[in-house]
């Protein structure tokens, strides 16, 4: 029977739950409440509407300290506001608040048009000022621009053209930025800087994440037209790739293979991979290997490789011509020889093929034999009868033989010179690499 009234009793009191939840005045209520005390609440709360504006159509009425609110306003927003406002009033006891959000489009659009009226004053107040920071925008801009323009003296402090412009780059950029910050300070809006540099720095990071490769290529190419790690016409080996250095570009790296081809490698790549670079000292080794008889004197075959490449006309004295054993095959015991040249005069490739066939035509004239291998082929298909098949004998080359080898490997040579001056002749103004620059 209890439990039934209880119920009955929430049930009665749900509908008036959101009543009680509002905010209301706190404190103790007094016992007396005069006619006078709520005429004043009313003429106080009219009194602040009316200086507050966008209430011209409230009503207040006031009875035994409560005060009613009636009537309709711009924005349900500016309707909640009146609860905190009549609440502080002295002598309000509770507050019932039936404003509403008004229907009527014209007078909803009204603050509207006076906020864009406002800000129309405003740009005309700031107009003479606006024009006058922006046309010291566009002086310091120019200035900027035609000093970043100039030959001297970035291309004279630059180590090459890539270097220069770069400089131009950030000096214009510096103009930019002064320019700003001075036609800001003259708006007085120098507090919107922060914000300018804030999003701008955002913007950088985002790009600089999507552009990475660019980035870290552009980087490498300025570090490499610093550093200069060759200069052209260089034998170098980057990455694997062998050849002739044409020229280093603000994005890549050309090279030219002994075989003619064409190597285009980022300089991202360059920068972060292990660089040979054959021509950067004057004198170079050649090495190649001669398998000789086992029975023969080693010991009389190599001091014949040795005197032999040491004559030779192109070999340098210091470091001397070298040579030793190296190891045993089925074939016979191979001797390792070396010798040194001046790179800037001979060529490597000739130089090399030119020492063995020398040192291959004392060896056989000395009676030295070099080894004649026969290959057995069993053909099981043809009566179980092994073939034998021996290589034709050495033929031995005349004195005029020799002349003819050196003009086609010297005209070689030349060819490849001749390709490498016509790819630099077709980018004429983008080598970043100079001659007379200092390597690292």
């Amino acid at each position: 029977m209890h439990i039934l009234r209880l119920l009955t009793l929430i049930i009665i009191l749900l509908p008036a739950l959101p009543a009680m939840a509002q905010d209301a005045p706190t404190g103790t209520i007094t016992t007396g409440q005069s006619g006078e005390q709520d005429a004043s609440i009313a003429v106080r709360i009219r009194e602040i509407l009316g200086e507050l504006g966008n209430y011209e159509d409230v009503t207040v009425t006031v009875s035994d300290g409560v005060v009613t609110l009636r009537g309709t306003t711009n924005s349900r927003i500016e309707a909640q506001d009146l609860d905190a406002l009549v609440t502080r009033i002295e002598g309000v006891v509770a507050i019932k608040n039936e404003v509403s959000e008004t229907t009527d489009i014209a007078r909803r659009l009204d603050p509207a048009i006076k906020r864009f009226m406002n800000r129309m004053e405003q740009l005309v107040i700031q107009l003479p000022l606006a024009l006058i920071a922006l046309t010291v925008f566009l002086i310091i801009t120019w200035i900027g621009r035609f000093v970043s323009r100039l030959r001297n003296p970035w291309d004279r402090i630059a180590p090459n053209a890539f270097i220069a412009d770069l400089f131009r780059i950030l000096v214009m950029i510096f103009f930019v930025i002064a320019a700003i910050v001075i036609a800001l300070d003259i708006m007085n809006a120098t507090a919107l800087l922060s914000t300018i540099l804030g999003a701008a720095g955002l913007i950088g990071l985002a790009i600089g994440f999507a552009v990475r490769d660019t980035v870290e290529n552009f980087i490498a190419s300025v570090m490499l037209s610093i550093r200069q790690p060759f200069r052209p016409n260089d034998v170098v080996e980057i990455n694997g790739d062998e050849g002739k250095v044409i020229r280093l570009t603000s994005r890549a790296t050309i090279l030219l293979s002994f075989d003619g081809n064409h190597i285009r490698i980022p300089n991202s790549t360059v920068f972060k991979s292990r660089i040979i670079n054959f021509s950067q000292n004057r004198e170079r080794r050649f090495m190649f290997t001669l398998t000789i008889d086992s029975e023969a004197d080693l010991g009389i075959a190599r001091e014949l490789a040795v005197t032999t490449v040491q004559n030779l006309p192109f070999v340098l004295n210091d470091p001397p011509a070298n040579a030793w054993l190296g190891d045993m095959n089925h074939a016979g015991m191979e001797i390792v020889v070396v010798g040194w040249i001046d790179q800037t005069e001979t060529s490597m490739t000739l130089a090399r093929g030119e020492a063995l066939r020398h040192v291959k035509r004392a060896i056989m004239a000395s009676g030295v034999t070099l080894p004649n291998v026969t290959y057995t082929i069993e053909g099981y298909g043809l009566g179980n009868q092994p073939n034998t098949f021996e290589p034709k004998k050495p033929l031995h080359s005349s004195p005029q033989d020799d002349v003819k080898i050196a003009t086609v490997c010297a005209q070689a040579e030349a060819a490849l010179d001749r390709m490498i001056d016509a790819e630099r002749e077709i980018g004429v103004g983008e080598n970043l690499l100079r001659n007379d620059a200092a390597k690292e």
